[in-house]
């Protein structure tokens, strides 16, 4: 999978890995140039005391060095641009493939999760991809063109190289082995550490309110303590590589000096000679080297890879259709028949044969008890989850005919835990439509009932908003929330129990304003208390995920024991006569 992966997002940038290749192999003939003058210089300029030969050659290695550390400096280059490219283009697609997930992907692999395949996991290979172009290029030309150079010296030593080179393998092999499940367990150890941050960052709160913080604490801990230890075995693995490396060229360099000064002894060898030799096995040897620490990023690699193909090859069970409708013919109606549906593993649907509509101005309420399904069913208006048995028709369409950006177009949705987002309360309203003027801003927060708290904060539309809406109280993230969804402009707007943190006035308040100035657009509205939906047009009652009654309010008191129930909990008898 790490090669797919590669070979698809290093295409586009052939041109500069094939710029990589040229300047490497310009590097390499530089490099292997200067053992041979070097030993020019001993045999026929120190030996002789020829001066004039040795500044000559001398300078003509100073020139080759320079080349060679242009070349590289190129080649470095050329390869950094490559792989920050690819990094970028992986980073685009996982993030694109996410924002197409429903809940229900998401929810299979976790945010936590999702967070580190697009940040470390990239990043990993985005670097083997930047070393390979590189080391990768570099250590075979260095270890061939080093073999065949060093043979051109000596052949009779050959055999040292020969037995060298295998005690590296043999190293390199035995290290890599072991390193490759330490690494798919440090990158899902990695997850675990993100899931507890967030946790306890997104419930700092409760964590508080509870007095959890020792063992929240004990529980990063914990995560923290098993990550490093699995950092640490590889670490452990890691370091011998290089004294082992150090070990055998040291030992590879007296053999070559040992064996080799009983050929110059003989006056089979030049002492020269015998110099570029030992040069040629260090390039030799560190050719190998890199092979053996491009191994060693590889298998990391590789996990992070199949962990990226993963996602990217998540199929959303949200599929666009393939001739999607991009019209809805009868805007803002909402017609449900027979719905159901089951979450995945459920052994009992969590909704089961609803079926009621709604149409253009229209409020339908849905109330319940808690886990009635209220958020499931209100959830397949805007298709979040596709339905497992009957069909969700919105503007005259069923919702898996028509084109999501339409459709997404058409509804503005108040979640039950309303999210802002880090910027101003302006940004923050204009995520509905970009171009909505102030004016736009300040009409849509009138309707919502936060025109007054926003005009008192600093700054006014300007003001800033932490990330989360954290430095706002519930009842004002809910009404910025309203907000956005009214400058949305959209046929439906959904609330979500997005009344629920408002005081009975401004509960009174926002549906007033919300029904005398968009008289046309239909309104769903989830909520627990009863006073909220007493005026809706229809009342769905759910429980335990079947409808058990429809109508009014005071056509359920009459006709729904559930209903009656609901509203003599809150109102009392009285209310419910």
């Amino acid at each position: 999978m790490l090669g797919k992966l590669l070979v698809r997002y290093l295409k586009p940038y052939a041109w500069l890995l094939a710029g990589v290749l040229v300047f490497q192999i310009l590097s390499a003939i530089a490099t292997f140039l200067l053992p041979d003058l070097n030993a020019d210089i001993i045999n026929n300029g120190v030996a002789k005391g020829d001066t004039e030969y040795i500044w000559s050659t001398g300078g003509l290695m100073l020139v080759i060095s320079l080349g060679q550390i242009v070349a590289s400096i190129i080649a470095t280059f050329f390869a950094a641009k490559a792989a920050m490219g690819a990094g970028r283009d992986i980073r685009n697609d996982v993030f694109e493939k996410v924002s197409a997930f429903s809940e229900r992907e998401v929810s299979k692999f976790g945010p936590g999760s999702l967070i580190t395949r697009n940040t470390n996991d990239v990043q990993q290979v985005q670097m083997l991809a930047m070393m390979g172009a590189t080391m990768l290029v570099t250590a075979p030309i260095l270890a061939i063109g080093g073999i065949i150079f060093a043979l051109q010296q000596d052949v009779g030593l050959g055999w040292i190289i020969a037995v060298a080179v295998t005690v590296l393998l043999v190293i390199a092999i035995l290290i890599v082995s072991r390193m490759v499940p330490l690494f798919r367990s440090f990158q899902h150890k990695l997850d675990n550490v993100n899931r507890i941050m967030r946790e306890q960052l997104t419930g700092v709160r409760v964590v508080r309110a509870f007095v959890r913080e020792p063992i929240e604490e004990e529980r990063f801990r914990t995560a923290n303590t098993d990550i490093m230890v699995v950092g640490r075995r590889v670490g452990s693995l890691f370091v011998l590589l290089f004294p082992l490396f150090m070990l055998v060229l040291n030992v590879t360099i007296v053999g070559v000096v040992w064996f080799g000064s009983f050929a110059v002894d003989a006056g089979d060898v030049e002492i020269g000679t015998l110099f570029a030799f030992m040069q040629y096995v260090g390039l030799i040897l560190t050719g190998v080297l890199m092979a053996s620490f491009m191994t060693i990023m590889i298998p990391r690699a590789a996990v992070s890879a199949d962990r990226i193909a993963e996602v990217l090859g998540s199929e959303s069970t949200l599929e666009r259709p393939s001739n999607p409708v991009t019209a809805l013919p009868a805007p803002g109606t909402i017609e449900m028949t027979d719905v159901s549906f089951t979450y995945p593993g459920a052994e009992h649907p969590v909704l089961d044969g609803i079926s009621f509509r709604a149409g253009r101005g229209e409020t339908v309420a849905i109330v319940g008890s808690t886990g009635a399904g209220k958020t499931t069913l209100v959830s397949l208006i805007p298709r979040l989850f596709d339905t497992t048995g009957g069909s969700v028709a919105v503007g005259g369409v069923d919702v898996r005919q028509a084109d999501l950006d339409v459709l997404w177009q058409s509804i503005g949705l108040v979640p039950q835990r309303p999210f802002l987002f880090s910027g101003t309360v302006a940004s923050n309203l204009r995520f509905g439509r970009e171009e909505a003027t102030d004016e736009d801003l300040w009409h849509a927060l009138e309707i919502a009932q936060g025109r007054d708290f926003v005009a008192e904060m600093e700054g006014g539309l300007d003001a800033r908003i932490a990330q989360g809406g954290t430095n706002v109280s519930g009842g004002q993230r809910q009404r910025l929330a309203i907000a956005r969804a009214i400058v949305h402009r959209p046929d439906i707007l959904v609330f979500d129990d997005s009344f629920s943190a408002l005081d009975l006035t401004t509960d009174a308040n926002l549906r007033h304003a919300l029904w005398r100035e968009l008289p046309e657009v239909t309104k769903i509205v989830v909520a627990q208390r009863v006073s909220s939906i007493t005026d809706a047009d229809r009342i769905v009652v759910l429980d335990d995920g079947a409808m058990v009654g429809i109508g009014t309010h005071e056509q359920l008191l009459e006709t729904s024991d559930t209903y009656r129930e609901i509203v003599e909990s809150q109102l009392g008898a009285e209310a419910a006569r």
